[in-house]
């Protein structure tokens, strides 16, 4: 059992400052030596880095497609553990969920499992009483959802803030803080979002700034009286999801600028079934991890690496040797990139007969699947449900299809001991899938 208080920052749209906010609130509070834990509501991996920045702890994510509503409170006591305090960030716009229903997985669906207070971020440019109509329709479109204070963003001038200010007085809703418009607060964007944080070589001074202008322009103080003590509520123990297999086989897990995307929950449920766990870098490291029995390849952003990750000749070619051995190996998106034969021309690991390459086409959502093919992860039949987001193609097939779902040809790869496809699964979902793909690294063989 867990007891914290809980904060969430929401807005009306996407692009409103949610990141600013948020991780600058986390920093802000652990300079003044709070224990802040940190959410990202959905699929999101890139925000969940400048996060771990900003709390000194992993950022984490709470996504209710993806592992279930009646998984959010326990997720989130477990992430939380040790702390005073959690900071979720919201996804795109306060109401905005899963496209085709009510606002499933949204901000404000997982406010409410949570039973959390939102602080809605306002980007106040070309407003003023305005404002008070907006707040006025966000607060009564749903009972539900406790929208408890405002930070009014992007503010012009003095007199800017104090309209802005006046608007949220007739509705009744308090501002506990406003940030004046600051170019320096931006970071770099490319293809899928914001430059991750393990990329960005002046990460730590952005989160530095966003913390600067938080803790001047905000109040922490309001911020932590707004903040609801946490429901006592069960927490989620990766040991009683899994069965614990005997021999401790050696996970190698990719990690650095390349392969940033995956959950903490992952690491955690590896380790829970018996996996030791060991971190690589493809773009540094010339072998792999000594002993690995497996291999996880996580999403990420190896197209923008090729020429590094091509250069590493002699990892590739461990890969490979590991590969033909019959070792099994989880490749998710960034992951099935790299087991390719080439990304874009560039020579990779050529696990699979296929070729990678960038497209102007993003490919972007939710998806209810169901594998295709018994593997190391899966039992044919099984389903899932997932998430893919990429502007990349793999062609031919390489393999035998790993997922169906409605509306769409077969996707990802079967052969052998891999396991590789664009679709992004939460482990905490499907416990199952990693304590099988343990047990396979365990016997030695798929």
């Amino acid at each position: 059992m867990t007891r914290h208080s809980r904060v969430l920052i929401s807005a009306p749209a996407s692009g409103s400052g949610k990141t600013t906010v948020a991780t600058g609130l986390m920093a802000a509070l652990r300079r003044r030596g709070t224990t802040v834990a940190a959410f990202k509501v959905g699929p999101d991996y890139i925000d969940p880095g400048y996060h771990a920045l900003a709390t000194g702890r992993p950022g984490r994510n709470l996504d209710p497609v993806l592992v279930g509503a009646q998984r959010i409170a326990p997720l989130a006591a477990h992430g939380a553990t040790a702390a005073q305090v959690a900071v979720v960030e919201g996804v795109m716009g306060l109401f905005d969920g899963r496209a085709g229903t009510a606002g499933h997985g949204s901000t404000a669906h997982v406010a409410a499992l949570l039973a959390a207070p939102v602080l809605l971020v306002v980007d106040v440019r070309g407003q003023g009483r305005s404002l008070a109509a907006l707040l006025h329709g966000f607060r009564s479109f749903d009972a539900s959802v406790w929208i408890a204070g405002v930070v009014l963003n992007q503010v012009g001038s003095a007199r800017h803030e104090q309209t802005c200010r006046d608007a949220c007085a007739e509705v009744g809703l308090p501002v506990l803080g406003a940030l004046r418009r600051d170019d320096a607060l931006a970071v770099p964007s490319r293809h899928l979002g914001l430059v991750t944080a393990a990329e960005h070589a002046a990460a730590a001074g952005v989160v530095a700034r966003w913390a600067d202008a938080v803790a001047a322009q905000v109040d922490l103080d309001a911020v932590l009286s707004l903040a609801a003590p946490a429901p006592s509520t069960p927490r989620w123990e990766a040991e009683a999801e899994v069965t614990r297999t005997a021999g401790e086989p050696v996970v190698a897990m990719a990690g650095g600028p390349a392969f940033t995307f995956g959950y903490a929950e992952h690491a955690d449920l590896l380790a829970a079934a018996g996996a030791t766990i060991a971190v690589f870098d493809p773009l540094r490291d010339e072998s792999l991890p000594p002993g690995a029995a497996g291999m996880v390849l996580p999403g990420g952003f190896p197209e923008c690496h090729t020429e590094e990750l091509s250069a590493n000749v002699a990892l590739r070619a461990e890969i490979h040797a590991l590969v033909r051995c019959g070792a099994p190996v989880h490749a998710e998106c960034g992951g099935l990139l790299y087991l390719c034969r080439s990304v874009d021309g560039a020579p990779m690991c050529g696990v699979l007969d296929a070729q990678a390459s960038m497209t102007g086409q993003l490919v972007l959502g939710y998806r209810d699947a169901v594998a295709l093919r018994g593997s190391v992860l899966h039992r044919e039949g099984d389903r899932v449900s997932g998430h893919e987001f990429h502007r990349t193609t793999v062609t031919p097939r390489a393999g035998e299809p790993a997922w169906g779902w409605r509306g769409a040809p077969p996707e990802g790869f079967v052969k052998g001991g891999v396991h590789a496809s664009f679709l992004h699964t939460h482990p905490a979902a499907h416990p199952a899938a990693v304590a099988r793909f343990v047990a396979s690294c365990a016997k030695g063989t798929p």
